[in-house]
C-alpha cells in the first residue's frame, strides 16, 4: 500500500465529496463568486470536507498511538472507554457549567477522557491473561459502564435527547464557524509524528525502554494526552465515530508493519479516505436524505473488525 496511491485516492474522493449533495454544484458554478452555489460551496461543502479529513486522520492516529502503547492491536478510543469517558465529561459540563464556552467544555471533557484512558491502562496492567481479544472486551465493558452512568444522569436531568442528538456522529450540520475547533488536531498530529520513534520504543515494553534511556511512563502519559485531546476535539465537533481508530491502524500494519513513524502518514491518509468514502455513500444511498457518518462507519467498521478478529484467530 504505497503512499502516493493513498494521496491520489484522497484527492479523488475529496473532489467527489465537494460536488455530491442535495444542492447541485458544478466546477463551472464556482466561477461566479456571488452565486448561491458558490456560497453553499464555501459555507457548507468545503468546511465539511476539511472536517472529514481532520477527523479521519486524527481518530486513526489516536488509535495507532493507543495500540502501540498498549501493545494490543484491538485497543482504540472505541474499545478503551475513551469515547465514553468523553461523553461523560460533556454531560458534566452541560450539567455543571451550563454557560461554558466550547473551549471550556472541551477542557472538562478532556479531563474525563484522559482519566478514563489512564484508568483503562491501569486495568490493562493488572490483567494477568493479556489475550489480544480479551483486552478489548474488558475495554468495551468498561466503556459500557461509563455509558450507563452517563445515560442515567442524562435521563435524570431530562437531557438525554439533547445528548444523543449532539453526540451522534454527523457531518450534515458542519458549516463555516462550527468546525474550526478541528484545527487543533494539526499541531497534535505534528507532535505525534515527532514523537513517533519514542512511542515505538515505548511499545516494546518498560524494561526495553529504560535500557535505551527512555522515560517509559512519561512517554506513555504524553501519548495518552495526545489521544485524549484528539478524541475530545473530534467528538465535540462532529460527534462520536466508532471503530475508525481500531480498524485503520490494523489494515496499515498488515501491509507496512509496526514502525510508527513510517506508518503514521499512511494511517492518516487511509483514515481520511475511509471516512470520505463512508460519508459519500451516506449521502447517495437514500438521496436526497442522508445517513449519519456514525452509522455508516459503524456498519462497515464492525464488519472489518470481525474480519480482523477471525484473521488473527486463523493465524494464531
Amino acid at each position: 500500500m504505497k503512499k502516493r496511491y493513498l494521496i491520489v485516492i484522497v484527492i479523488l474522493l475529496s473532489f467527489l465529496s465537494l460536488f455530491v449533495g442535495v444542492s447541485h454544484i458544478t466546477p463551472r458554478d464556482l466561477l461566479n463568486l456571488q452565486s448561491d452555489e458558490t456560497q453553499i460551496f464555501l459555507i457548507s461543502r468545503l468546511p465539511r470536507l476539511i472536517s472529514i479529513l481532520f477527523a479521519g486522520a486524527g481518530m486513526s492516529i489516536a488509535g495507532l498511538i493507543m495500540q502501540q502503547l498498549s501493545r494490543n492491536k484491538f485497543v482504540s478510543p472505541t474499545t478503551a472507554g475513551t469515547l465514553d469517558a468523553t461523553r461523560l465529561g460533556i454531560l458534566v459540563s452541560m450539567l455543571l457549567f451550563t454557560n461554558a464556552s466550547l473551549l471550556e467544555k472541551m477542557a472538562v471533557a478532556f479531563v474525563f477522557a484522559l482519566a478514563g484512558t489512564l484508568l483503562f491502562m491501569q486495568l490493562l496492567d493488572r490483567i494477568k491473561f493479556k489475550d489480544a481479544i480479551f483486552i478489548p472486551l474488558v475495554g468495551l465493558m468498561f466503556g459500557n459502564i461509563l455509558s450507563s452512568v452517563t445515560t442515567f444522569f442524562a435521563y435524570r436531568a431530562d437531557i438525554i435527547q439533547n445528548m444523543s442528538a449532539w453526540l451522534q456522529g454527523d457531518f450534515s450540520m458542519i458549516m463555516k464557524g462550527r468546525y474550526e475547533l478541528l484545527y487543533i488536531t494539526i499541531p497534535l498530529l505534528v507532535v505525534a509524528y515527532l514523537f513517533a520513534n519514542r512511542f515505538t520504543v515505548a511499545g516494546m515494553g518498560e524494561d526495553f525502554s529504560k535500557n535505551l534511556g527512555l522515560s517509559y511512563k512519561r512517554i506513555v502519559n504524553f501519548g495518552l494526552i495526545l489521544v485524549a485531546l484528539i478524541t475530545v476535539t473530534v467528538v465535540l465537533t462532529v460527534g462520536m465515530i466508532p471503530f475508525l481508530g481500531l480498524i485503520i491502524p490494523n489494515i496499515i500494519s498488515i501491509f507496512k508493519g509496526d514502525h510508527l513513524q513510517k506508518t503514521l502518514p499512511h494511517t492518516a491518509l487511509l483514515g481520511a479516505s475511509f471516512l470520505l468514502a463512508c460519508d459519500i455513500l451516506g449521502r447517495v444511498i437514500i438521496f436526497p436524505y442522508e445517513i449519519s457518518i456514525s452509522l455508516m462507519v459503524g456498519v462497515f467498521g464492525s464488519g472489518i473488525f470481525l474480519y480482523l478478529l477471525f484473521r488473527r484467530k486463523a493465524y494464531a
